[in-house]
């Protein structure tokens, strides 16, 4: 089976990506993280405004007092220096992190193992080009979806036997909630966005965990959905075309 997504597939429809089981590893909280670069340029430089821009209004009174005090301690020398700066990366980061709802667990070594979608999102950003970011959302998408078509496909839908017609249901339940994410991830931002807004965020940063599309169904498969499964096939077809 062969599901063939057209080479327009939009990137809102990739970003159902975000939806892979694996858990997304921020990077907000390590030493060379876009928070802590922010940081490093500031202290060097006396500027603080593109600091200020990754807290909440209402904590940049804090971060201001943090940052004069950070830059008078480096004068005592290089030791000082070097503990004030930690201190003034701790407690911006600190303060980042609770402004979207998230806790601050301390600063994480650079280098760590990001998800592929963040790293290609950096690139993406510094180049000025999502074209990476797009390729690799479409073939997560498009992996996705094969997947659990292909699951769905074979199996039998409801019929006589009781037994083969739950199989097909426990591959239909994933699948239609699978595009569902998908679809709500790319329009309205989804599970991750949502969080964010209940905390009182600005950014959409807030849950740094994805849902796991592949949980186990209901008891009651088709609660989330108020009625019962549409027409799906129970056979392969030969080629899937997406829509826009």
């Amino acid at each position: 089976m062969n599901v063939k997504l057209l080479p327009s597939l939009s990137l809102t429809l990739a970003l159902g990506a975000l939806l892979s089981p694996a858990v997304a590893r921020a990077h907000c909280d390590t030493l060379d993280g876009p928070v802590v670069v922010a940081a490093k340029a500031a202290l060097e430089s006396g500027k603080l405004a593109p600091v200020l821009a990754w807290v909440q209004p209402a904590d940049e009174a804090e971060i201001k007092a943090a940052f004069a005090k950070t830059r008078a301690a480096r004068k005592a020398g290089p030791d000082a220096r070097e503990v004030a700066d930690r201190w003034f990366l701790e407690t911006l980061v600190r303060v980042h992190r609770a402004g979207e709802g998230a806790p601050y667990t301390g600063l994480k070594p650079a280098g760590g193992d990001l998800d592929p979608a963040v790293a290609a999102m950096d690139r993406a950003i510094a180049k000025g080009n999502p074209a990476e970011v797009e390729r690799l959302l479409q073939a997560a998408v498009h992996q996705g979806l094969e997947a659990r078509w292909s699951r769905l496909a074979a199996e039998k839908a409801p019929a006589d036997d009781v037994a083969a017609g739950r199989r097909w249901v426990a591959a239909y339940v994933p699948l239609v909630h699978w595009a569902e994410g998908v679809n709500a991830a790319a329009t309205q931002g989804g599970a991750h966005a949502a969080h964010a807004a209940e905390a009182g965020a600005a950014d959409p940063h807030a849950a740094h965990a994805k849902p796991d599309a592949h949980a186990a169904p209901a008891a009651d498969p088709h609660a989330a959905h108020g009625r019962p499964p549409a027409r799906v096939p129970s056979k392969p077809a030969a080629d899937v075309h997406p829509t826009h």
